[in-house]
């Protein structure tokens, strides 16, 4: 009722700005609140969150994925293009906090999409990011897989028993409850925060000289082969178009940084958590990518052989650019060291993308897009059918067990990658519709917990860099090549079919439920708020009686939160 009253007060006080339509679209009845039996428990502690955040923005693309970069552009060029694109992620995160903030709803940011936008784009939008790691997480355990075979050949032992063993053991933990997965992630991310941070240092050290080799290569590599290499021209044009093809890399290589707005329905406290996570998401970027593409391009030449060599393998410890600049120096004993962490990198993954899965068809069936069934939840508040549907989807790995299957699996993963992109463009398109909304309700940058440091402006920008890697993310499909000829249509398809499927998804929905816009002074920007700040207030009444703090909670503060 509070906010009924706080409703019609700001109602009466924007007469001059939309008069009764504002008023009209400030005091509609609040939405009922979900039934016990569909609600998700808060059990993600700050320092959850913070982590799930880290292990979100740091998988395989950075240890595997940066060297096909390099050897494709150059050191300058990767460089570049890992700080602009790392500038936009920033972007969307800054947008999806100050929303996660205001309303930190259970169906994350495909509710924001249908409350603020249309409804038409929160069914494609939820769709479609279901879609990509229902695919994603099968793609997953195959590379782990695959990365085992370092020490068990296929020909000892067939890699499905350990698409099975790994398969069992994420189901079971996203199972036991958002608690237990929130702590198995904790550890897992610093873990992953351990290996990265080892990893830039090794790399310091190797540039300045201190490898077997004593050779100190500071900025050797960038002079001789150089810091550009041309791509598919000569010139200019040629140095242009690498920087141009890195961004596409760079791109993928921070997908899953906005998980963080599916864990706001389970966080305790998002409020301050969501916040602090958004806000460390820039000195993450700085620190783990951009520092650690700096420095791989001064140990390891692009036209290195041994790099070139890496890139030919798919996964596992010979595929890491990392490896070949360890080679490159004279040690070779850390290879086995390090397959054991990117093994741990892909089995993080494959945790983390199952939880999305299951988190964002539950969204969608909460909202009712889906069958209702998939919005239940167990007395731990874990959705079981909804993670029992996403985890059938995860037996597609057992295609991967054929050799002949892998090219047409990896054609299907192309295919759905492009939702990525268009998950941050929705959330931008969200985050625009939002401002709009509460500037024409009355509702201030002084009245919200966070704002996204650069407003509006800076998620108009970010949608332009996006839209443009979306549509130009595939453009050497169009250049000559010995494998397809003049124009390479397998990849051409994979790569843009997204975009019609996607654009289909919300015309048809629209049309078919015959949805309309929403209009600024009608979003709903209240429903569910109470109930929320009711839980806030409980949460930090509970805090205030000085209870101990975790072991967790101490290695957190002592060992890991001094890095940002």
């Amino acid at each position: 009722m509070a906010i009924l009253d706080r409703r019609q007060s700001r109602s009466s006080n924007s007469l001059n700005n939309g008069g009764k339509k504002i008023e009209e679209a400030t005091v509609r009845p609040m939405a009922q609140d979900p039934p016990e039996d569909e609600r998700l428990h808060r059990g993600l502690k700050s320092r959850h969150v913070t982590m799930i955040a880290i292990g979100g923005a740091i998988g395989t693309g950075l240890i595997i994925g940066t060297g096909s970069a390099l050897a494709r552009a150059g050191p300058a060029a990767v460089l570049i293009s890992y700080t602009i694109v790392g500038f936009i992620v920033f972007l969307v995160m800054g947008a999806l906090g100050e929303m996660a903030t205001w309303i930190p709803i259970s169906s994350g940011f495909t509710g924001y999409a249908t409350r603020f936008v249309d409804p038409a784009l929160g069914f494609a939008l939820g769709y479609t990011y279901w879609f990509k790691y229902i695919i994603v997480t099968p793609n997953q355990l195959t590379a782990a897989a695959l990365v085992i075979q370092y020490w068990c050949p296929r020909e000892k032992v067939n890699p499905g028993v350990f698409i099975a063993i790994f398969l069992v053991t994420i189901v079971f933990i996203n199972y036991f409850g958002i608690r237990f997965f929130g702590e198995f992630e904790f550890w897992l991310s610093s873990i992953k925060v351990t290996v990265i941070v080892g990893l830039i240092l090794l790399s310091l050290i190797l540039a300045l000289g201190g490898g077997p080799d004593h050779d100190r290569k500071g900025f050797r590599y960038w002079k001789n082969p150089g810091a550009f290499k041309e791509y598919i021209m000569e010139g200019n044009a040629g140095r242009f178009l690498a920087i141009w093809s890195t961004f596409v890399t760079a791109t993928f290589a921070y997908l899953g940084t906005e998980l963080v707005g599916v864990t706001v329905g389970e966080a305790q406290n998002p409020r301050k958590t969501i916040p602090r996570a958004i806000k460390l998401t820039f000195y993450r970027i700085l620190f783990f990518y951009v520092l650690s593409v700096f420095l791989l391009g001064m140990i390891v030449p692009y036209n290195s052989p041994k790099l070139v060599q890496a890139n030919k393998n798919p996964t596992g410890a010979s595929a890491s650019p990392f490896v070949a600049a360890l080679l490159v120096s004279g040690i070779k004993t850390l290879p086995g060291l390090l397959n054991g962490c990117i093994l741990l990198f892909v089995f993080s993954a494959s945790n983390s993308d199952l939880y999305i899965a299951s988190r964002t068809i539950y969204g969608l069936a909460a909202e009712g897009k889906a069958p209702r069934i998939l919005a239940r939840t167990d007395s731990r508040g874990v959705p079981i059918y909804a993670l029992g549907l996403s985890s059938a989807f995860a037996l597609l790995a057992f295609m991967n067990v054929a050799n002949e299957s892998k090219v047409v699996f990896g054609y299907f993963v192309n295919l759905v990658t492009i939702f990525g992109i268009l998950t941050w463009i929705s959330i931008l398109v969200s985050h625009i519709y939002f401002v709009r909304a509460r500037k024409a309700q009355g509702i201030y940058n002084h009245e919200l917990v966070y704002t996204a440091p650069f407003g509006i402006w800076g998620s108009y920008g970010a949608l332009f860099m996006c839209i443009l890697i979306a549509i130009f993310k595939n453009f050497n499909v169009f250049v000559y090549s010995k494998s397809y000829g003049k124009f390479d249509y397998k990849n051409f398809i994979t790569g843009y079919l997204g975009i019609p499927l996607y654009l289909i998804m919300i015309v048809g929905y629209k049309f078919w439920m015959k949805t309309e816009g929403v209009k600024p002074a009608f979003a709903d920007l209240y429903s569910d708020k109470q109930r929320i700040d009711d839980e806030e207030a409980e949460f930090l009444a509970r805090e205030s009686s000085g209870k101990g703090q975790t072991r967790g909670s101490w290695y957190y503060r002592h060992f890991v939160s001094w890095l940002f």
